[in-house]
């Protein structure tokens, strides 16, 4: 009989549980079948590879020299069954692709890129405020694509297992009630903004905030704020005519908030389509991330101040090639 990786496994489980019995407990064994099997292990071995004492077991002189290579070894073969566990999948059609995104328009359009070159795909979506979370589930294998974003100094840490490639980086602008006399004009400055009440998203670990208060910071002034909500809430409380905030520049104008381009362009954010390294759609990732620029391109058609601003600030917000 030669020497198998199971044989490695009941060595470690032994030493590792120091009994018998919880070492059959571990592997799903019977106590006579793990008896029966260390001792045909010691056969092939050469030699006795625990001592029994009264509290239950502990490795000899030559079941330390084994336990030092299993340790060694294991590790390697499991990884060697994972990756190929992986490869396998990337093989063969996926039943199902897990797609989330933060609060940006592209979901939509990521779900139809990804039907398109997987159309027999179980496609399945969520969304989240922090693309932080995302992005750990990307690199757990727990999502296979996501729309992400973040903004200048303070860019998403890389992960070995997780592909980032950014889409486009566009200004921020500012989200105004309708009734607000700012919206007379066709740019606000910032530093005029601060004079108002702010509704702003929570302080989260996608560093937003951070970020915002660095530019704030560059006006001499911070910004009153009351008011703590995101998506749909943050809009109701602008449109209800309480505060101002900023928004992405494809974010499409409702009835009662109007939005406004900020002078200069003191703030921008990064649309970014993430993968994981070695998902099913890791050979599929250039051909998504192109259709997920046509769609962009369409949103941006239909947002009528980012036409206005791209005619004026010509060569900007380019798309990644």
């Amino acid at each position: 009989m030669d020497l198998e990786v199971r044989h490695l496994r009941v060595v470690c489980a032994i030493a590792e549980s120091g009994s018998l019995t919880r070492a059959a407990a571990s592997l799903r064994m019977t106590q006579p079948g793990v008896s029966a099997q260390l001792r045909r292990i010691e056969r092939i071995l050469g030699g006795t590879l625990f001592e029994r004492r009264q509290a239950g077991v502990a490795p000899t002189a030559l079941g330390e020299l084994v336990l030092s290579r299993a340790r060694a070894i294991l590790p390697g073969i499991d990884g060697l069954i994972a990756d190929t566990a992986r490869a396998a999948r990337r093989r063969s059609a996926p039943a199902r692709i897990r797609l989330a995104s933060v609060g940006a328009p592209l979901l939509g359009h990521l779900v139809l890129a990804v039907r398109e070159v997987l159309p027999e795909a179980d496609v399945t979506t969520r969304c989240q405020y922090s693309p932080l979370p995302l992005l750990d589930d990307l690199a757990a294998d727990r999502l296979e694509a996501a729309v992400l974003g973040d903004s200048p100094g303070c860019e998403l840490a890389p992960r070995a297992e997780v592909t980032l490639r950014p889409l486009v980086t566009e200004p921020v602008f500012a989200l105004l009630p309708a009734t607000h006399p700012l919206t007379a004009r066709d740019e606000v400055d910032l530093a005029r903004l601060m004079e108002e009440e702010w509704a702003v998203p929570r302080a989260d670990s996608d560093r937003t905030r951070e970020y915002w208060s660095s530019v704030f910071s560059l006006t001499g002034r911070h910004p009153h704020t009351p008011y703590e909500a995101e998506g749909r809430q943050l809009i109701e409380i602008v449109r209800a005519g309480l505060a101002v905030s900023l928004c992405q520049a494809t974010f499409i104008e409702v009835p009662g908030v109007v939005v406004r381009p900020l002078a200069g362009n003191p703030l921008w954010y990064r649309h970014i389509l993430a993968w994981h390294r070695e998902g099913p759609l890791a050979g599929h990732g250039p051909e998504i991330l192109r259709r997920l620029g046509e769609g962009y391109d369409a949103i941006r058609a239909a947002t009528p101040a980012y036409a206005v601003w791209r005619e004026r600030n010509p060569g900007k917000a380019l798309l990644t090639e």
